[in-house]
């Protein structure tokens, strides 16, 4: 995903391990030069520069969260410029692997929390808050040149990335038969990710389970590349990586039923009011409980979670805000520390996440 155009923050990109520091630029030159008494009264009084969030704010996870993470994180760092956020992109699972460590305060994820990975966290004494923050749909998307591909059935998609399909569904007529007899190139998230978990979750009917003759990668931008090369390319990932991308990439319907009537694309109003199905989530942030008694961490979830944020921010990255009534009832499990997963109650998978939030107060 490529940074905000006109709001760029200097930023650092550490290699290693795959970590962006972002910070206000300004906070450079700040740390050689002495603030006067008139610039200091032009921005408050000393006591108000005593109440001034400072601190750091470490988060990791998902490459779909990540933009609306970053832009929350460039907007945070104007409003309070001696704070730094340090977002990383590890997917969903890797995030979660870090965030059960205690190693960071926040984990940006594409799926909900699983039950070992709840386990581990309980098991190292960290104790989450489950926040979902927007919706997201996930696109399935060919080369721009795939004339014959008009839409896919979730049955079809299912007989291409099943287990069974490795090595043997190789051919795009073996699919449909009136599709030509030609090789399939097949791009995907990785394993770790929270976005590869849901689409196999609900099109191959077992969550972490497909075929593995494929060509993964965390990061979407190496999964646009390779679809935007390939004439033969099938792809999925997330429909905001997919608009910034609307020129070099097709955009396939899908349907439940099985009719090219019946197919459906993702667009924001499909994704909010769910007939993008099932390919329409929500996606969340997870904060760590104990993490939430430090000022700075407290504040970037009270602004990440504010509607009128949340409204501009994530419409401007590609993403579906939740209705402004949802944000209060997510603000509300922070307020009242709620640490119960909404997707680890009964019935949770037939319940919408205004049912789930209203389920899940306390």
């Amino acid at each position: 995903m490529l940074l905000r155009q006109g709001r760029r923050c200097f930023i650092y990109y550490f290699m290693k391990n795959h970590i962006l520091l972002i910070t206000p630029f300004f906070l450079i030159s700040a740390c050689t030069t002495t603030i006067s008494e008139e610039d200091s009264a032009a921005t408050g009084s000393s006591h108000m520069m005593e109440d001034a969030i400072t601190g750091m704010v470490t988060i990791d996870g998902s490459s779909t969260v990540f933009p609306i993470t970053e832009a929350m994180a460039e907007e945070f760092q104007k409003k309070h410029p001696g704070s730094k956020v340090v977002v990383g992109i590890s997917g969903t699972g890797g995030g979660f692997k870090r965030f059960c460590r205690g190693e960071i305060s926040i984990n940006d994820a594409s799926r909900p929390i699983d039950l070992s990975e709840s386990t581990l966290c309980r098991e190292n004494g960290v104790s989450s808050i489950e926040l979902p923050v927007a919706f997201d749909g996930i696109a399935v998307m060919v080369h721009p040149s795939n004339d014959w591909v008009d839409f896919f059935t979730v049955d079809e998609l299912k007989t291409l990335w099943e287990p069974n399909a490795e090595e043997t569904i190789t051919h795009w007529n073996q699919i449909r038969p009136e599709w030509p007899d030609k090789p399939i190139s097949l791009y995907g998230p990785g394993v770790d990710s929270g976005t590869y978990d849901y689409f196999t979750d609900v099109i191959v009917g077992k969550e972490g389970v497909s075929r593995g003759d494929f060509v993964a990668s965390e990061d979407d931008n190496v999964l646009v590349q390779g679809i935007a090369s390939d004439p033969n390319a099938l792809g999925f990932f997330s429909y905001a990586y997919y608009q910034e991308n609307t020129h070099r990439l097709k955009l396939i319907p899908v349907s439940v039923i099985g009719n090219d009537v019946s197919a459906v694309s993702p667009s924001p109003e499909t994704i909010n009011d769910g007939s993008y199905a099932p390919l329409s989530r929500p996606i969340f942030i997870y904060a760590n409980t104990d993490a939430l008694g430090d000022r700075t961490v407290s504040a970037f979830i009270d602004f990440y979670l504010d509607p009128s944020n949340a409204a501009s921010l994530i419409r401007e990255v590609g993403y579906v805000p939740l209705p402004p009534e949802l944000y209060l009832l997510v603000q509300e499990r922070v307020q009242k520390r709620i640490t119960q997963s909404l997707y680890q109650q009964e019935g949770a998978g037939d319940m919408t996440l205004s049912e789930l939030l209203h389920s899940g107060r306390e």
